[in-house]
């Protein structure tokens, strides 16, 4: 944040102190100078009822660079005309305060103070406001921008004043040596950025005390009452600020304006109305250029990038406001560089667990956030975050999301969401590691509701999404442990991956390998001590993938067609299916007797296995951890050949089942804990 200013024009002298306000009693004492100094303007604080005979540039996006920079010295003749609809004020109608809140922070190119207004006649007076003297051509078209951009979002003053930060005028000081300078004159809306506010300690409840909130705003997010465990808390008011982030989104939206400067040291809470202020506007861009028509399609590709661009930014502030850990900047360069790369944000989840794990100083608690309702937080992050603009949801379907939408509200789910919460279900349930009775038959139901509900049949989406690494969550077969067995050698296995490569694609040719990390344990405090000895398996085959369907009911088999005999939950599927509120949804009438899937034949397997020293020198050894191995992994990761079909597959999930019809399901992997141990 500039506080001063060095060079031949300061805008103040005397050596006072100025105050920044860290919120409530805590001050930040810095050496600044305090009273304006130079020629002031003469004229009396007036409104301009000209019409303006120019425009000014259109401000380009946050990310462009300005290519001609204008003289300093020179000053437009029509500036009088061009800001008509907004107050010029003289200095003499504000009283310099001799502190500048934290939150205010500006840019190198321009200087921040607070004042009040003592003009008696003025509607504003013993206001309080933010001056921000704005030096380079830049800066101050910026400022003359966000007095632009007023023009068309003061029709609406209501969601004006809700949802921006209020341009009052400006002051127009005369040229000096190093310049004009220009002085955008805006409102005071709190003493924090949304940065600063989530920097704090306690910022749950000082914000929640800001706020002020009640039954009543509660009920405008869709939650029963206020308090609660910290978690629901912190739920409740993100649902709180993230609907009033995309309200003032929209907002901008609807008149043809993008913000593009969506961050959070731009975003504030303002305690008076209780509402998100979402910045000056000083680089809003236009939708359409000038004199161009609306319709075209050069116009509506530049109208959707730039809804894109925003909506990306108002995904990076989700994250921080749910993870703290990304506001470490480490974590969150890590957090970009996982989009930037093109990796597809529906695997967030897999990555930010490998990320964060357990040793975050904010313990689990946005991850628990993200996990409620069926993973309904991942999913709208990976929607505000897609890879491709065009998949990017919009403000006003964000606002009907189940995240943001509290229990009191009844949202109709469309299919990618219940898609979307089976998937997130199955892998929490995964995840608790007790698989009792229950567990087994919850799970095997989730994944056969899954496969009937595969988004993705035919083979060339399969060729699509099938390559890449995924890491085994969970088979349906017998699990074998170490609990109650002697075994002649206790082997503890690590993650499963299965790698998929295609070979050409012109050819529907496939290369499975399995790769399995395990440690040897010796000496009899294996249940103390699991270090042990490393050692690695890794199998690989080629397959071809064809076109195929399941069959639900025993039928004759062909070539093309693979029986596993009744299923166990048919029955239950087959009822869930024909109830009123399923049948609704689902794209079939009536139970099918079978359902397509990706065939896969497979050719010969490799086998490898390697032992870290001593164990690699004797061959029994070898041949009882080999033997161990087979014992506890799944048949179908061992010998690959077994693996007969895949039935679901998604940017994150994969269904594949077994020639005995065991099923085995994967989610897509990034990080392998195998080979960074």
């Amino acid at each position: 944040m500039a506080l001063c200013r060095t060079g031949p024009n300061p805008i103040l002298e005397s050596n006072g102190l100025a105050y920044l306000d860290r919120n409530l009693s805590t001050r930040l004492v810095l050496p600044v100078p305090l009273r304006f100094a130079g020629q002031l303007s003469n004229g009396s604080r007036r409104k301009h009822k000209g019409v303006c005979s120019s425009s000014l540039r259109r401000a380009a996006p946050a990310s462009s660079m300005e290519s001609h920079e204008e003289d300093p010295n020179t000053i437009s003749v029509c500036l009088e005309e061009e800001l008509d609809h907004v107050t010029r004020f003289k200095m003499s109608d504000f009283k310099v305060l001799d502190h500048v809140s934290i939150g205010l922070g500006g840019r190198a190119d321009e200087v921040v103070f607070e004042g009040k207004v003592k003009d008696s006649g003025s509607p504003l007076y013993n206001t309080r406001v933010v001056l921000r003297k704005l030096y380079s051509a830049q800066a101050q078209r910026r400022g003359k921008r966000a007095i632009e951009v007023l023009k068309k979002l003061v029709r609406r003053k209501l969601l004006y004043h809700s949802y921006s930060m209020q341009v009052h005028g400006y002051i127009s000081l005369p040229a000096s040596d190093d310049g004009s300078s220009f002085i955008l004159v805006h409102g005071y809306h709190g003493s924090f950025s949304l940065r600063h506010w989530l920097q704090q300690s306690d910022w749950l409840p000082t914000l929640e005390a800001t706020l002020a909130l009640d039954e009543e705003s509660v009920r405008k997010v869709g939650e029963d009452t206020t308090g609660g465990p910290a978690i629901s808390r912190q739920l409740r008011l993100i649902r709180i600020l993230m609907r009033d982030l995309l309200i003032g989104v929209n907002y901008l939206h609807s008149h043809g304006l993008a913000h593009t400067e969506l961050r959070l040291e731009n975003v504030h809470i303002s305690p008076i109305d209780r509402h998100i202020k979402v910045g000056i506007l000083g680089n809003a861009a236009d939708f359409c250029e000038d004199g161009s028509n609306s319709g075209s399609m050069e116009n509506m590709d530049r109208r959707q990038m730039m809804i894109a661009f925003d909506m990306r930014c108002v995904g990076f502030i989700m994250a921080k406001m749910v993870m703290k850990e990304l506001m470490d900047p480490l974590i969150f360069a890590k957090f970009k560089s996982f989009l930037t790369k093109g990796n597809d944000p529906s695997c967030l989840r897999e990555f930010m667990l490998e990320i964060l794990g357990r040793s975050s100083p904010f313990g689990n608690a946005g991850l628990q956030i993200l996990d409620r309702n069926w993973g309904a937080g991942w999913h709208l992050l990976s929607l505000l975050l897609a890879t491709k603009p065009s998949r990017r949801i919009s403000c006003l379907d964000a606002l009907r999301h189940p995240f943001l939408c509290g229990p009191r509200w009844r949202v109709v789910p469309s299919m990618d969401i219940i898609r979307w919460g089976l998937g997130c279900t199955a892998i929490r349930i995964s995840e608790e590691y007790i698989y009792r009775q229950p567990q087994r038959s919850r799970l095997a139901h989730f994944i056969d509701l899954m496969e009937m509900l595969n988004p993705h049949p035919k083979p060339k989406n399969w060729l699509e999404l099938l390559p890449g690494k995924w890491r085994l969550l969970y088979c349906t077969g017998k699990h074998v442990g170490l609990t109650l067995r002697q075994p002649p050698i206790r082997v503890l296995v690590g993650d499963l991956h299965l790698t998929v490569r295609r070979a050409s694609k012109l050819k529907a040719n496939l290369s499975f390998t399995s790769d399995i990390g395990f440690s040897v344990m010796i000496g009899p405090d294996w249940p103390h001590d699991k270090a042990g000895e490393r050692g690695r398996l890794q199998v690989i085959s080629s397959f071809t993938l064809r076109a195929g369907r399941r069959l639900y009911l025993k039928q004759d088999n062909t070539s093309e067609k693979h029986s596993f005999g009744p299923s166990g939950n048919e029955e239950a599927l087959a009822q869930k299916f024909s109830s009123k509120k399923w049948r609704k949804i689902t794209p079939f009438k009536e139970f099918p007797s079978s359902l397509p899937a990706a065939k896969l034949v497979s050719s010969d397997i490799d086998v490898t296995m390697n032992l870290d020293d001593p164990l690699n020198q004797n061959i029994d050894t070898a041949t009882n951890v080999l033997q161990e191995l087979r014992t506890q992994i799944p048949p179908e990761i061992f010998d690959l050949s077994k693996i007969v079909c895949g039935t679901y597959v998604d940017s994150r999930l994969l269904v594949l089942r077994g020639v005995n019809g065991s099923a085995l399901l994967f989610t897509r992997s990034f990080v392998d804990r195998n080979s960074s141990s």
